[in-house]
């Protein structure tokens, strides 16, 4: 396999080893215990393609998954079943909810943002329990907008006009 080292790839090396560190080294000084999210959520838009068209429902769609995994934590939280009953059940109706639901309206939201964007807060939240997730919900909101908007549309478009200068 022959190497691709040219100004394209070592312009997109320069953007991404300078923008997610700057978030990174932010995220904290403005409450975000969360900034790696952001780049979980960079990481899907780029394997989307880089397409600044699908950010906005990409967007929403991580977004209704932070607030599908509070909804999940706390219907969890008031039933009164086994806990693994309760579990599946919950992600058995959740999941197909934001299924159907994104199948609905594809252009306002992007599915596998949404059930990623589910999955990384029940990852960070579940450990602490519905009572105590305090603002959690709005930290990973908003490193998940941070990833699709700072590391994913603005990094492309600054590589892109790197990569075309001449």
């Amino acid at each position: 396999m022959a190497s691709k080292l040219n100004r394209d790839n070592l312009t997109l090396a320069l953007c991404i080893a300078l923008f997610p560190p700057v978030w990174a080294v932010l995220a904290p000084h403005i409450g975000i215990q969360t900034g790696a999210v952001a780049l979980i959520c960079a990481g899907v838009y780029v394997a989307n393609g880089n397409k600044e068209q699908d950010a906005l429902p990409m967007s929403l769609g991580f977004l209704a998954g932070d607030v599908w995994a509070v909804l999940a934590l706390g219907i969890m939280e008031a039933l009164p079943f086994n806990p693994e009953a309760e579990l599946f059940c919950t992600l058995f109706v959740l999941g197909g909810l934001a299924v159907v639901l994104s199948s609905l309206c594809p252009a306002w939201l992007y599915c596998p943002a949404w059930l990623c964007g589910w999955a990384i807060g029940l990852t960070i939240m579940a450990p602490v329990g519905f009572a105590a997730i305090g603002t959690f919900p709005l930290q990973i909101g908003a490193a998940m907008l941070a990833g699709v908007w700072y590391v994913g549309v603005l990094v492309e478009r600054i590589h892109r006009k790197f990569a075309a200068a001449k």
